[in-house]
């Protein structure tokens, strides 16, 4: 909506993922980009300073409400070039949708249904104390996974609060890791296309993403974790690269889609979904079997202020730079790479967390390797602690 309206900016009133006791602010500029770290601070800046300027009152601006804008938005998906609607009419999928009672509550089934698609609404109403939880989590979408089995439907689609991310539950009613979203997306974008092709991907998303890049002949870049730094690399390689195929997103189930617009679209992630089962007899479930398979495990280790967390990561590096048979990478807090695995220590930008993630090709190993970096956290925690008494 605000590049049909040339809007200057535009806000969103959420709290993504976070827990129903949270809310905030966020901010985009033109055509919806949002603010990445430096515009964020100079925003702030201007705020702190107190440097407001109030206009006179003959030169304020207007208050429209837009009441076609979810009409505007399907339109717009049901124009996109990845689009059949031939085929996806054809097909009548059967697909239950979980909007987890927040943004994509109304807007989703309604683009699911011109689609073509028969549609169960699990979730669906709005409502800010979210009855379900806003991460799409597995343990979430119990009861999408049931309507799944119960209805069999081709498949089950989830959002969290915002709708900005999409999670993805197979014919079988299981809930597939929100890292395959992007995964096959991706997969079948670049399955259809000659141009040149490059994918942008945060540090701590799936190696899954690295094979789908060398399967297709893309190249992929790596940035620190947040949507401002695939969004700016995204646009730096479209002036570079005019005529190729440009997507990226996060291991969260969030897409960021080529010649679309320059944030996460998990309505819009929808319509590549629904037209990808369509356009063959492949399942959800065949194609998943068909990737490289791979296990992630996550932490979060509570940290009682920022400036310990600031301390731990700085020793850590020091830490796991030691670490025999690994190459460090220091793109966003401290990623330790082997052949066959890898572990992800950061501070988390919504939390007073640091994460840890680890990626193996088995969940035992990926468990050990992020327990394991735990301990060794907590070790390095405590000594902080102790000098500062």
């Amino acid at each position: 909506m605000s590049r049909i309206e040339q809007a200057d900016g535009s806000i969103v009133i959420t709290a993504s993922h976070n827990p129903a006791e949270w809310n905030g602010l966020e901010f985009a500029a033109q055509a919806g980009r949002l603010l990445n770290g430096q515009d964020l601070k100079s925003f702030l800046d201007i705020y702190h300073n107190q440097k407001i300027k109030l206009c006179s009152w003959n030169k304020q601006g207007k208050i429209k409400k837009l009441n076609q804008a979810t009409s505007h938005h399907i339109n717009a998906i049901l124009e996109a070039p990845w689009v059949n609607l031939e085929h996806t009419h054809s097909r009548q999928l059967s697909v239950a949708i979980d909007a987890g009672n927040g943004a994509g509550s109304r807007i989703s089934p309604v683009l699911l249904r011109a689609l073509g698609c028969k549609v169960s609404e699990v979730f669906c109403h709005p409502d800010g104390s979210f009855p379900r939880p806003s991460e799409p989590d597995p343990e979430a979408l119990s009861k999408l996974c049931n309507t799944v089995q119960s209805i069999s439907a081709n498949l089950g689609l989830a959002h969290d609060g915002d709708a900005d991310r999409l999670v993805i539950v197979d014919e079988s009613g299981h809930a597939i890791s929100s890292e395959y979203t992007l995964a096959l997306i991706a997969d079948f974008l670049l399955e259809k296309t000659d141009q040149p092709a490059y994918i942008v991907a945060t540090i701590s998303t799936s190696r899954l993403i690295e094979d789908i890049a060398d399967r297709h002949k893309a190249e992929l870049l790596r940035v620190p974790v947040g949507v401002s730094f695939v969004v700016n690399k995204m646009k730096e390689l479209s002036k570079d690269n005019p005529k190729a195929l440009v997507l990226g997103g996060e291991g969260t189930g969030g897409v960021i889609l080529p010649n679309w617009q320059y944030t996460t679209d998990g309505i819009a992630a929808i319509s590549v979904i629904v037209q990808m089962l369509a356009d063959s007899d492949y399942s959800i479930q065949s194609r998943v079997r068909n990737l490289p398979k791979y296990e992630m495990h996550k932490i979060k280790l509570k940290i009682k202020r920022q400036a310990i967390a600031d301390e731990l990561v700085q020793r850590a590096t020091v830490v796991f730079g030691q670490l025999s048979n690994s190459t460090l990478d220091l793109t966003d807090g401290i990623k330790c790479v082997w052949p066959d695995r890898w572990v992800n220590i950061r501070k988390s930008g919504t939390e007073p967390v640091v994460r840890i993630f680890s990626e193996a090709n088995s969940s035992d190993i990926a468990k050990e390797l992020a327990l394991q970096t735990q301990k060794s956290l907590q070790q390095i925690v405590m000594q902080i602690e102790q000098e500062n008494k």
